[in-house]
């Protein structure tokens, strides 16, 4: 991987880590996720009209990705409801470099070398390892995050098909998140039949910027994932779960305990390889 691939991989782990930082902070994970949509949506808007429209051969993978992604944030919210975020949050994210590695070698035909394949194991060890310790997580906490990761493993399969087909990451982008809000606010509806935003309050505030945080990252994912593999680019990502652990140290006082240091240390080591 280039240079230019490994530094979007990385911005897009630091800025997933900070938009997950504001769904931790809401009340009703499930209302600041469809409002964080909002923001991702209304911005994406004019670069539908910006664009050409998509090739043809891409539009069911558009359609498909939004699809997925609106099952990944409400499996995400149900993980959340009986588990805690430093035991949900690395499950999640430690089943998905291992899913995206096999579905590419196997849909897309992606090539890996021996320094790939170490470091995506690397990275999916030490990030599922950082759920291991005392206060295990529940079994539904664990079914729901592992159908998450899965979720996610297909999603970015489906970007990483997609976005080639579309020839241009911008126009893949917007047509995946305006699609992807429309279609999280009418599952929004069918479970809870209505929706109420305050504009005046904090949250929907601090909801709308996660939001563009989250749209930002987004964007920079599929723009790597047009520049490179999918497997190692998604493990680099993956590496979001250190930071964060660090931003969870550093601003929100939790321990950094140990053996959280030495996972840490294992998925820093599978970025190295997979710059390689």
């Amino acid at each position: 991987m280039s240079a230019a691939v490994i530094g979007l991989a990385l911005s897009a782990a630091i800025l997933h880590a900070a938009w997950n930082a504001f769904l931790r902070s809401g009340g009703d994970r499930l209302w600041t996720v469809t409002v964080m949509s909002f923001a991702s949506t209304v911005v994406a808007l004019p670069f539908v009209l910006i664009y050409p429209l998509p090739a043809s051969g891409a539009w069911p993978y558009i359609v498909l990705s939004a699809a997925l992604q609106v099952g990944y944030s409400i499996f995400l919210v149900a993980a959340y409801r009986y588990g805690e975020l430093g035991q949900v949050y690395p499950i999640v994210r430690g089943t998905v470099p291992l899913l995206v590695t096999f579905g590419g070698f196997i849909i897309t035909g992606d090539e890996l070398n021996s320094h790939q394949i170490a470091g995506v194991v690397l990275v999916a060890l030490g990030i599922m390892s950082l759920a291991l310790g005392k206060g295990r997580a529940s079994t539904s906490s664990m079914l729901f995050a592992l159908v998450t990761g899965t979720i996610i493993a297909a999603y970015a399969t489906v970007d990483s098909m997609g976005v080639r087909q579309t020839g241009q990451s911008g126009a893949y982008t917007a047509w995946v998140l305006v699609l992807y809000g429309l279609f999280l606010l009418v599952a929004f509806l069918v479970l809870r039949r209505r929706l109420v935003v305050d504009f005046r309050a904090r949250d929907t505030w601090r909801a709308l910027g996660g939001g563009l945080v989250a749209m930002v990252a987004y964007g920079v994912i599929v723009a790597a994932f047009a520049l490179g593999p999918a497997g190692p680019i998604t493990a680099l990502r993956e590496t979001s779960v250190v930071f964060a652990v660090l931003i969870g140290w550093l601003f929100l006082g939790e321990a950094l305990a140990v053996r959280r240091i030495i996972a840490c240390a294992i998925v820093a080591s599978g970025a190295i390889l997979l710059g390689h």
